[in-house]
């Protein structure tokens, strides 16, 4: 972006600020979508300087100049047979790669890109009239059937989002993923990692394994040992990177639900004693939980969450505290 596009921006930016739209990393944040996120979306593609593609001529055209690339998928991330045009603005890329490598080592699963640049006469008739595909700056990912894989993409993103570097929404039809990428800020904070002005949020899962590795101390009861937590971890990914899992560590910690802190201490159970021992545990349903989701992240059926609860039917809602049954193993 020239001089004059970077001051075009300022201005931009400015008016989403005296409009109350700029990103800001004290709103809440949320994957719901709304009229006002669709508004950034297109003020930042504006003060990019983005053009809105017509035709695939015109897609093709914006390749051979070399503002759009291929993303051609990798052993972390694949491209959906879907994808007409597997071409992303060169940030695009970038984050792709950055994430589906965090991801797959966090998760297991390889990421899939199910939409990038969509050129304006091959949008589909669901699509927003006001959808920034056209410009090569979206990312439509494939949501997960599983339930942590889930939570993390969309702790990293919420996190990302409060950084002002995206906005996300969460779509239903079909399950996916909608990033409208901002790649000047963006880039700012990938440098701002390399200089280690900011915290990755989403590579905690990666080094929690070392993280554990390090901080480990041996305990006295029955091989246990205990753990610090760190600014950004999760209890799935303490679990994860001990052997264990979140049921072991809730009963072993007598936690209602997955909310921990920075430098509390856990005791960890070793080889999942906890698990063995343990009759039930309490569970906190957290905003967009199933029964199905919790019973599957637990190793149980929905018909005990059920029996356990005395539930009729599968009507949760957020702040129910659940018992999940165990059994001896």
């Amino acid at each position: 972006m020239g001089r004059d596009g970077i001051r075009a921006a300022v201005l931009v930016f400015g008016a989403l600020l005296a409009a109350g739209l700029a990103p800001s990393s004290s709103a809440a944040q949320s994957l719901r979508g709304s009229s006002r996120s669709l508004t950034e979306q297109n003020v930042q593609a504006r003060a990019h300087d983005f053009t809105y593609l017509r035709s695939p001529a015109h897609v093709r055209r914006f390749v051979e100049l070399g503002y759009l690339v291929p993303l051609h998928g990798n052993r972390d991330y694949e491209i959906d047979d879907e994808v007409s045009f597997p071409y992303g603005r060169p940030q695009v890329r970038t984050f792709v790669e950055r994430l589906a490598g965090q991801y797959h080592r966090a998760c297991g699963e390889v990421m899939v890109v199910t939409s990038l640049t969509r050129p304006l006469n091959r949008q589909p008739r669901n699509a927003s009239s006001r959808s920034v595909h056209p410009t090569g700056m979206a990312i439509d990912l494939r949501r997960s059937n599983h339930r942590p894989c889930r939570a993390w993409l969309e702790d990293v993103l919420l996190s990302l989002e409060a950084n002002g570097v995206l906005e996300a929404t969460r779509e239903s039809r079909p399950p996916h993923y909608h990033i409208a990428l901002y790649p000047e800020p963006y880039t700012r904070y990938v440098e701002g990692l390399r200089t280690g002005a900011v915290q990755a949020t989403e590579t905690r899962v990666a080094d929690a394994a070392e993280a554990a590795s390090a901080e480990d101390v041996a305990a006295a009861d029955g091989g246990s040992r205990s753990y610090r937590v760190r600014s950004g971890d999760a209890l799935w990914d303490i679990a994860r990177a001990h052997g264990t899992t979140i049921a072991a560590v809730q009963q072993s910690n007598n936690l209602l639900g997955s909310r921990i802190y920075p430098g509390q201490v856990l005791t960890i159970p070793a080889g999942g004693v906890g698990v063995r021992q343990a009759m039930s545990f309490s569970y906190r349903v957290q905003r967009g939980d199933s029964l199905w989701d919790i019973a599957r992240a637990h190793g149980t059926t929905i018909a005990a969450l059920r029996q356990s609860n005395n539930l009729r039917g599968s009507r949760i809602y957020p702040g129910q505290v659940l018992t999940i049954p165990t059994q001896f193993r």
